[in-house]
């Protein structure tokens, strides 16, 4: 699979958002539109896309916090998964964070994501024995 992974750019954004939706990332508390813009308002050199053919098939965003590099919105294509090119975003988007000196990569998975949890497994990812916490500090709804 001749796949091309590349920045996101901004004639990315509608596949990108379809993509997520197929993917089953979105959820309504979060908006794709919302968080590409605040992506790529902060670090848009950590937001990858994956081309086959003129198509964007996979993202990845990759932060770092200068403690912890972080991943979220991986994604691939449905009909483009089984192939190895998760595996290959996420390289990448280790890569990505290492050149900048990341020690360390976490992600958050939803409980219910039993295959995302054994994808990460089998590309050397492992439980942490923590609990993930959160507040939201901005209620999009209201602005």
């Amino acid at each position: 699979m001749d796949v091309d992974i590349r920045r996101f750019e901004p004639g990315d954004r509608a596949a990108v958002v379809e993509l997520w939706g197929r993917a089953e990332l979105t959820r309504p508390w979060n908006d794709p539109e919302l968080d590409i813009n605040r992506k790529i308002a902060v670090d848009p050199e950590g937001f990858l896309v994956a081309e086959l053919a003129g198509r964007v098939v996979g993202t990845v965003m990759a932060g770092y916090d200068g403690h912890r590099g972080w991943l979220n919105y991986l994604a691939v294509d449905p009909d483009t998964q089984g192939h190895g090119l998760g595996g290959r975003l996420v390289r990448e988007a280790e890569h990505v964070l290492a050149r900048r000196g990341c020690p360390k990569i976490n992600l958050q998975i939803r409980t219910s994501n039993e295959a995302a949890v054994e994808f990460y497994r089998s590309i050397g990812y492992e439980l942490d024995d923590v609990v993930s916490m959160g507040r939201r500090l901005v209620d999009d709804d209201q602005g």
